[in-house]
């Protein structure tokens, strides 16, 4: 692990594995920890920095979504008050990704120093626009399903910063595990995030951080790309020419499983032959 990027509110921190960020938002008021994963001795450095900036202020844990590399990391914080969607929190099948922490650590022989669990959430957001307000600092909620159907977009005011989740990366398209059409959708309130925040910072939970607004939008505009072109080529029974597409990203040969699986969700979701 090490830090990807940093400045007096913020420390994006990247796991060696999927490029997957663990943020910590530090401000007067409270210190933020986001999705802290993914190998033991990352999670340990994380819970270090966490220590050293604490001071008095109050911790609180935010799960962009249910994902298990997004989640694994929850009982290395005991104590931070957790804030997820209420989707997150009514889960019908916790489990699923429990199994999927257990294979994964079964299968590199890792052992944690922390109880593998599903989070207990204190603070449940069920609505675009909920906020939480600590001091001066307000934490704003938009939910943003579609990759999973419990995601949850977070701006922290008044720094401008976006806590995305599995959204908006510059490493890969966008994975569909739960709906096209919530994606479509979530993009376009992201568009809307937009223009109602004077969002300085975007950090996803996969990739690189952007600080341009411009290239913000860029990638909100090719995931929409990407998402109608799956759709027409399964409505129209043609084969999506995957090598010009993964020619563009930097690991292609395991992006080429997801953009199979993207397609047969699509065929499923809307129709059409593939």
């Amino acid at each position: 692990m090490h830090i990807q990027f940093q400045h007096p509110q913020l420390t994006v921190f990247e796991s060696a594995l999927f490029r997957t960020t663990s943020t910590v938002v530090e401000t007067p008021d409270l210190i933020l920890v986001v999705d802290p994963n993914c190998l033991p001795s990352e999670v340990e450095l994380i819970q270090k920095h966490v220590r050293h900036i604490r001071g008095d202020r109050p911790v609180f844990l935010l799960f962009t979504h249910s994902d298990w590399d997004h989640i694994i990391g929850y009982r290395a914080f005991d104590g931070a008050q957790v804030i997820a969607s209420k989707a997150f929190q009514q889960n019908p099948h916790p489990e699923k990704s429990l199994e999927a922490i257990r294979k994964f650590d079964d299968e590199y022989y890792i052992n944690r120093p922390y109880l593998i669990e599903y989070p207990q959430v204190d603070l449940p957001i069920h609505s675009d626009g909920q906020t939480i307000e600590v001091g001066d600092t307000r934490l704003v909620f938009y939910l943003s399903p579609g990759h999973t159907p419990d995601g949850l977009f977070t701006v922290v005011e008044p720094y401008g910063i976006w806590l995305a989740g599995d959204y908006l990366s510059n490493m890969e398209f966008p994975f569909v595990y739960h709906s096209f059409s919530d994606y479509l959708h979530t993009l376009s309130a992201a568009s809307q995030l937009l223009e109602r925040h004077p969002i300085r910072l975007l950090v996803p939970g996969h990739g690189d951080v952007t600080t341009e607004k411009t290239t913000m939008q860029i990638r909100i505009d090719e995931s929409e790309q990407y998402l109608r072109r799956v759709i027409r080529a399964v409505q129209n029974g043609n084969k999506m020419d995957a090598d010009e597409l993964l020619s563009r990203y930097q690991f292609p040969h395991i992006l080429r499983k997801y953009h199979q699986e993207n397609l047969e969700l699509a065929a499923k979701e809307v129709g059409g032959k593939h």
